[in-house]
């Protein structure tokens, strides 16, 4: 029985080594170390290979649950399948001797920074926001998105929004949207909703009335960010 399961870890090793070791695939890999999710044709762009030929290499990949594939619209993205991936790859880049890749969007500086994603906000500052209620432990991850986590519960009814009324709403509370120029998650649904207006209603952004970019008043995004604590 030990035998067996031994037999099965050097089985498993040797597919996920195979997996890397491919060039196409190992560039692939390497490209998305720094967080930032990448369609299938950028990640042919980055390995130098055919679109049908970096699908292919993308079901490897995911078939050795090395990358996920997330849905947004129409797109599809593909990012690292977890921290343990991520480690893994980083110790083989350190063994090679190689630095990380850094990601370079195109996307124009005005609406990198903030805008609208439908009726949430999206863009650097969004994905800030984010990652501040991960970090300030608000958020927890459930199978259709997220919920509050009683401090999240307290600190948005100390920031005025009516967590309650949210959930009457029928629309999902709250979800992990793929930010469209940072490629890391903004903060979607009814939440995220509530959230632009409160930025709105605080000051801390201003609506364009021209377009979807939203304008960072000054100190305006410590004074979110700190208020989130």
């Amino acid at each position: 029985m030990d035998v067996e399961g031994h037999d099965g870890a050097d089985g498993r090793l040797a597919r996920i080594a195979g997996a890397i070791a491919e060039p196409a695939r190992a560039r692939m890999l390497c490209s998305l170390l720094d967080g930032h999710a990448r369609t299938a044709t950028e990640l042919s762009a980055v390995a130098d290979v055919s679109p049908s030929t970096a699908s292919a290499h993308l079901a490897r990949l995911k078939d050795e649950h090395m990358v996920r594939q997330l849905a947004q619209g129409r797109h599809r993205y593909y990012q690292l399948a977890d921290a343990q991936v991520a480690a893994a790859l980083e110790a083989l880049l350190v063994v090679a001797g190689l630095p990380r890749p850094r990601f370079q969007p195109s996307t124009p500086d005005r609406l990198r920074r903030a805008r609208t994603c439908y009726d949430h906000m999206a863009g650097q500052v969004a994905v800030q926001l984010h990652d501040r209620l991960a970090e300030q432990g608000w958020l927890r991850d459930e199978a259709d998105g997220y919920a509050l986590t009683a401090s999240g519960e307290q600190g948005c009814a100390a920031l005025g929004i009516d967590v309650a009324a949210l959930r009457r709403t029928r629309r999902r509370f709250a979800c992990a949207c793929l930010d469209w120029s940072e490629r890391k998650p903004h903060i979607g649904g009814a939440l995220g909703a509530a959230l632009l207006q409160l930025a709105l209603k605080k000051g801390w952004v201003e609506q364009d009335l021209d377009s979807r970019a939203l304008a960072v008043a000054p100190q305006g995004e410590k004074r979110m960010l700190a208020a989130l604590q």
